[in-house]
């Protein structure tokens, strides 16, 4: 029995598929959602990184619950790999500075054919307005994941820095893309592209 899980531990955490795979990415400025507003978001996402590449698709809504304050529930899929989380985001510097800072805490589920897992997400975003329409920013992305069940060593940590750019394109929708470098053995960088749609 001991042999077999240490055969499973071994599996799941050699998997390039799970083990590196990376969730919803940021996708988006230090600006939170305005009071009473939703957010409907869409990403694909490209991870570069085991000599090859796969892509996903992750989407999100997300609601204003005041000036400071948002929550989000998200989804992700790639190839034998579905996450769902949520996180609840605060607007830590606001208005009048070169710099908007926030932080967001979150948690997600994994369904795999490998093994489920849960986990703990913690992101801080700073960004600049560029320019009326330009926001810059950049992000250190966490998360804290652990497989369910009694697999031994089954605890690791990602981490991400992410650069990216959001362009208002219209009032009610902003083109995003960034890119997520790697900052730990167990992830992948990645590039993703998408879109944020309000309703007001």
């Amino acid at each position: 029995m001991t042999f077999a899980r240490y055969a499973l531990a071994a599996c799941v955490l050699l998997s390039p598929t799970l083990a590196h795979a990376q969730d919803f990415g940021v996708m988006e400025s230090a600006e939170t959602i305005n009071e009473g507003n939703f957010k409907l978001k869409v990403n694909p996402m490209f991870l570069l990184g085991s000599g090859n590449t796969r892509s996903g698709l992750s989407g999100g809504v997300g609601y204003g619950v005041t000036s400071r304050f948002d929550v989000e529930a998200n989804i992700a899929h790639f190839k034998d790999v579905t996450f769902i989380g949520g996180n609840a985001e605060v607007w830590l510097i606001k208005g009048h500075h070169p710099i908007d800072l926030s932080a967001s805490l979150g948690f997600h589920v994994t369904q795999s054919t490998f093994g489920d897992q849960s986990g703990v997400d913690f992101t801080v975003i700073a960004s600049h307005a560029a320019t009326r329409k330009l926001d810059i920013y950049a992000a250190v992305d966490t998360a804290f994941n652990k497989y369910r069940g009694n697999v031994p060593h089954a605890s690791y940590r990602q981490v991400h820095l992410v650069p990216g750019v959001e362009y208002k394109i219209h009032r009610d929708l902003d083109l995003l893309a960034e890119f997520g470098i790697a900052m730990k053995d167990h992830g992948d960088n990645y590039v993703s592209l998408g879109m944020a749609y309000y309703v007001r």
